[in-house]
């Protein structure tokens, strides 16, 4: 199996994006949100994810991240989608959800391929982080992160999106989350 865009390594950085199976906008509820950013919480705290940069929208969640203290990045991510799928199903199906029966047909449907024995997916599989290798490359990847949601739409500027790290940078409150 190639290694060329897995984080193998506690010494880079990389730029890494997780998305939704089927790119549903799981994120588009805020109890949603806070089961992601309580999860980068916890594995900067607990698990040696360092993030530099980061933005979540209603689909997917950008990172410029690496792992620390012997923490594998390509392992903490996948223990991260693991754990937050886990926490999402619970919070579908424990909290009022218009969608609650729609995204559980379709996070059951999306897991049928699989040979091991999984009831439903949330993420979407495979794995492609793109590794720091220049400061031109983390300018361009932090800007891209910044102005996911002015792109989208959701904000004109970077530090008014309440869920990317803008803020922290500029020094308004945050979710939170600590940057290095």
């Amino acid at each position: 199996m190639s290694t060329k865009y897995k984080a193998t390594t506690t010494d880079q950085a990389y730029f890494r994006t997780i998305t939704t199976v089927g790119w549903i906008d799981i994120f588009t509820r805020l109890n949603q949100k806070y089961v992601i950013t309580n999860a980068l919480k916890h594995y900067q705290e607990k698990k040696g994810l360092e993030i530099y940069a980061y933005c979540l929208v209603s689909s997917h969640l950008h990172l410029l991240c690496k792992g620390t203290d012997g923490f594998i990045l390509s392992d903490i991510m996948r223990d991260f989608k693991k754990f937050t799928s886990k926490q999402i199903l619970k919070t579908i199906q424990g909290e009022p959800e218009s969608r609650r029966e729609w995204m559980q047909d379709y996070f059951q449907k999306s897991c049928e391929h699989i040979k091991k024995e999984q009831k439903y997916k949330v993420w979407q599989g495979g794995y492609h982080a793109e590794i720091v290798e220049s400061n031109w490359f983390i300018k361009q990847k932090i800007e891209y992160i910044h102005n996911n949601p002015i792109k989208d739409k959701i904000v004109t500027l970077p530090e008014d999106y309440f869920f990317t790290s803008p803020r922290n940078y500029a020094g308004l409150e945050i979710v939170l989350i600590d940057l290095f």
